[in-house]
């Protein structure tokens, strides 16, 4: 099995392609050894006190690193835990901690919060994979939407121009009622 890499614009965190699809659907985010317990293939590459994050997409993970450590020597040990997970035929278990839309928003309101999400879903969604990342809604108030970065989109440097000149740029062109968009980091 060969797994590709592929820098991301988050200089702390690199994408693993292994080749194969890993999640049917949704994304899974872990941010601690703790967090990650619920995930074999998260919690093995946790073990690495140099590994920060996980994120897992469809058919790539992204890796978050400390500071304290290079690529270089980091990237040798997450390939083989990676390889030796998928070769052992175990699959990535757990649920897509993808959020329900919680809030009771009025009919024009749930009108656009369905746009934004199809938008999200369609267009959006396909180019921050690109980069090794997820971005998902979180709510719709009085004209601002907000969002929440995740894998290598948080706490990305270029990530604030992406969610202003893109992002937001998009948005506001198909939905007149945007009057802006805003990164939430959740934890």
């Amino acid at each position: 099995m060969f797994i590709q890499t592929e820098e991301t614009p988050n200089p702390s965190t690199l994408k693993f392609i292994p080749g194969k699809v890993l999640l049917e659907n949704g994304t899974q985010e872990f941010k601690s050894k703790k967090d990650a317990k619920s995930n074999s293939l998260a919690n093995m590459l946790f073990e690495d006190e140099n590994v920060d994050g996980v994120f897992i997409g469809k058919d790539f993970i992204t890796i978050t690193k400390s500071e304290q450590v290079n690529w270089e020597s980091l990237k040798p040990s997450i390939l083989s835990k990676i390889h030796d997970f998928l070769s052992s035929g175990k699959k990535v278990e757990g649920q897509n901690n993808k959020k329900k839309i919680k809030e009771n928003y009025n009919k024009k309101d749930l009108e656009i919060v369905k746009q934004i999400n199809d938008l999200l879903e369609e267009r959006i969604k396909p180019a921050v994979a690109q980069d090794g990342g997820d971005i998902s809604f979180v709510k719709f108030d009085n004209g601002i939407v907000y969002l929440e970065l995740r894998g290598a989109c948080a706490g990305c440097p270029s990530s604030t121009i992406t969610l202003k000149s893109g992002i937001e740029n998009m948005l506001k062109y198909y939905i007149p009622e945007i009057v802006s968009v805003e990164a939430v980091n959740q934890s």
